[in-house]
This record gives structure tokens, C-alpha cells and sequence, in this order.
């Protein structure tokens, strides 16, 4: 059930009760009013009106904009008539045709649309009730202030309880999906995963073709795994090696035409989790890293890029760390290898033959994003590329 959901019962019953509260008010005094059939008219119209829009009360789908507006102005009508029916109650300080009844438009106002509606409301009926009395009283002064500052204040919790909602759900559902994916990762490692390992032992020790088998058991076990703990999916085959992880990756990777990568930020954990293998390692935050699909893809291709670097510049036998950083200013994607290192010169020599893999795949793809690739390399202790991305470039 709805929190504000109470809040609109005890709406639902304060109307009706203060409308027979106004009817009171005018039977046991109606010798002193002037004019007691304006009165009486509109005080048979609000009963009819009350009875008649309880169900616009009962909640926050059926309490529509436009009857706000009209039951705001049946009591602003009510309050501006007083003087007519009754020319003493500007002197006397008396209850206006409508009495409290008018408060409950304004707190209809503050359910429906948080306190900012609410202090709209309140403030015409402030007006009309300073209009009504002309010369207002220190009373009529505490009264209007009392409703004003009421409203704003369940207006505001309305929004505070609101919020709360849906906080709740969110950690609902984030509750049962890391439920389901714990009760896939039993189900699975006492199953398939097993079985994989034990294919990819028997393979190892019987050799030829059953070897080759052994190591795809192997990979897909590592993907599945990966799959488990973090809940992302990787790459559907085995690859080879690591220029193999970087060309799948590559092609699982969303298209630039696709209507479904505009609908909104993308995680970026999911472009680069198919790169994940044997050779790679991949960790990533435990919470989702949105960018936009554009600064996503092209930060999952630059990272593509290193990862082709590595296979082709570090041997076969490189292994490959992919660390994700999500920071309040700005996301890093580190990729670093094993690898005997870039000699020193080499890059410049690179760009000079004509091969800018370095400088136009890595550096000129961050270059794009306003962000930076800042490229390490220790002889005889491997390399590591730093790719930063601005977030207010990465989040437009």
C-alpha cells in the first residue's frame, strides 16, 4: 500500500465533516445573516459538490488537475460571498460561508502535487480571506499563516514519502535479482561449471585434440564464471587469444545504429565484460557505470585497441588486466600487461612508419570524449594504458 495512500482516507473523511461543520455554522446562526438565501444556496451547492467528488479524493490518479482548479474555486467563491450574505462579518471577525472546508482544497492541492502546489493554493486562499475581511484582524493574520505554512509542510512530506517509495522498490528489486543470480551460481557451479573443469583436467592430461578441448573448457569456464559474479554477459564463443577477445568483443558490441543504445546511459561494465578469458582479468565496481552510448562505445573500442596491442606486441603467453574506476569526476579504464614492455622510442618510430594504432585507436578515441590516454611502459615489465573520461563529456 501507497504511504500517502492514508493521507487521501483522512481527506476523503475531513470533507464531508467539515461541510456539515459549515451547514452547522449557518443553522444555529442564521439570524444574524443579511442576506441568509446566498447563504443557503451555496451552502446546499457545496454539500451536493462534497458528496458528489469524494471519489476525486480518493486517490492520486482520480484527483485530476482540473478538479483541483474547480474545487479551488468553489471555496475561494464561498469565502468572497461571505461578505454579501453576512455585512456583519467583516466587523465580527466571523467564520467565512465555507469555514474550514476551504482547507481541504488547499491539502488536496499538497497530496497531489507536493509542496510547491500546495503553497499556490494556500496562497489564493490567503488573498481571498485578506480580501474578504478588508481590514484583517491579528486572527485572520495566524489563521491564513497556520494554513499556509500546513500545507507546505504535508506537501513536503507527501513528496519525502514519495521518494521513500521508491527507493524501496529500487532496493526491491536489486534484493531479488542478487537472490536469482545467487541461486544460478549454486545451481551452476554444482553443475556445469564442475563439469567443465573436469573437461578441461581430463583434456590436459590425455593431450592431442583432447588438450585443445581441455583449454576451450577452460575459457568458457572462466566466461561463465564472470557471468555469475557479476551478472554481465561475456562473449558467446572462446576466443583464441587476446586479439580474438578484442575482435568478438568488438562485434558484441551494440551497433552506432541501433534505436536501443539512445534510449538512455549504458553500463559500462557490459561492453567490457566480454573480454574477459584466460589472459584477461577483469574487475569491475560493484554498482552499474553509466555513460552515454556513444562515450561508452568509444571507450570500449579504445580499450579494444590496447588489447590488440597486447597480443601483437607482448606474445602469445601475455596476460591482460582490465581494472574499471567510476569516480564522482571523471571514469578509468586501466589496461595492463605482463608483457616485456614498449622499447623506449618506439611509439614515435611507430607513428613515423605510418602504423597509429597507439595514437589515433587509443589516444585519438579519448582525444574525441575531451578525455586522455597516458600510455606506461617499463622494459621487461609490461605496459599499462590509462583511459580517463570527463563525466560532464562522457554524460552529453
Amino acid at each position: 500500500m501507497s504511504v500517502e495512500q492514508p493521507l487521501w482516507r483522512a481527506l476523503s473523511a475531513y470533507r464531508p465533516l467539515t461541510m456539515v461543520y459549515a451547514v452547522l455554522i449557518f443553522v444555529f446562526e442564521r439570524e444574524r445573516f443579511e442576506r441568509p438565501w446566498i447563504a443557503a444556496v451555496f451552502l446546499a451547492f457545496l454539500a451536493v459538490w462534497t458528496l458528489v467528488t469524494l471519489p476525486k479524493v480518493a486517490n492520486a490518479v482520480n484527483c485530476t488537475k482540473r478538479f483541483l482548479v474547480a474545487d479551488l474555486v468553489v471555496a475561494l467563491t464561498g469565502i468572497l460571498l461571505t461578505p454579501l450574505a453576512d455585512v456583519h462579518a467583516q466587523q465580527i471577525d466571523g467564520p467565512t460561508l465555507p469555514t474550514i472546508w476551504a482547507a481541504g482544497s488547499v491539502l488536496a492541492f499538497a497530496l497531489k502535487g507536493g509542496w510547491r502546489w500546495a503553497a499556490v493554493a494556500s496562497s489564493f486562499v490567503a488573498v481571498a480571506n485578506l480580501v474578504e475581511r478588508a481590514h484583517p484582524s491579528r486572527d485572520t493574520l495566524h489563521n491564513v499563516l497556520l494554513v499556509w505554512l500546513a500545507s507546505i509542510a504535508i506537501g513536503y512530506v507527501v513528496e519525502v514519502a514519495r521518494a521513500s517509495e521508491r527507493a524501496l522498490a529500487r532496493a526491491l528489486e536489486v534484493e531479488a535479482a542478487t537472490r536469482e543470480r545467487e541461486r544460478l551460481a549454486r545451481d551452476i557451479h554444482d553443475g556445469v561449471l564442475q563439469v567443465l573443469a573436469m573437461v578441461q583436467r581430463r583434456g590436459t592430461a590425455l593431450g592431442g585434440e583432447a588438450a585443445e578441448l581441455g583449454r576451450m573448457a577452460g575459457e568458457q569456464e572462466i566466461a561463465l564464471r564472470t557471468l555469475v559474479s557479476s551478472g554481465l554477459v561475456p562473449t558467446s564463443r572462446a576466443p583464441q587469444d587476446l586479439g580474438a577477445v578484442a575482435r568478438t568483443a568488438g562485434r558484441d558490441r551494440p551497433s552506432d545504429d541501433g534505436p536501443a543504445d539512445e534510449r538512455g546511459p549504458c553500463d559500462l561494465r557490459s561492453l567490457l565484460a566480454p573480454y574477459a578469458g584466460s589472459k584477461v582479468t577483469f574487475a569491475e565496481p560493484g554498482a552499474p557505470v553509466l555513460l552515454q552510448p556513444a562515450a561508452a562505445r568509444e571507450l570500449a573500442a579504445a580499450v579494444s585497441a590496447a588489447l590488440d596491442n597486447v597480443d601483437r606486441h607482448a606474445g602469445t603467453d601475455a596476460r591482460a588486466w582490465i581494472l574499471v574506476e567510476d569516480w564522482p569526476d571523471e571514469v578509468i579504464v586501466t589496461v595492463r600487461d605482463d608483457g616485456p614492455g614498449i622499447p623506449e622510442g618506439r611509439l614515435a618510430q611507430a607513428e613515423g612508419e605510418g602504423r597509429l594504432g597507439v595514437a589515433l585507436s587509443i589516444r585519438g578515441r579519448l582525444r574525441d570524449l575531451g578525455g586522455s590516454a597516458e600510455l606506461i611502459s617499463v622494459p621487461g615489465q609490461g605496459t599499462e594504458v590509462e583511459l580517463k573520461v570527463p563525466r560532464g563529456k562522457a554524460e552529453r
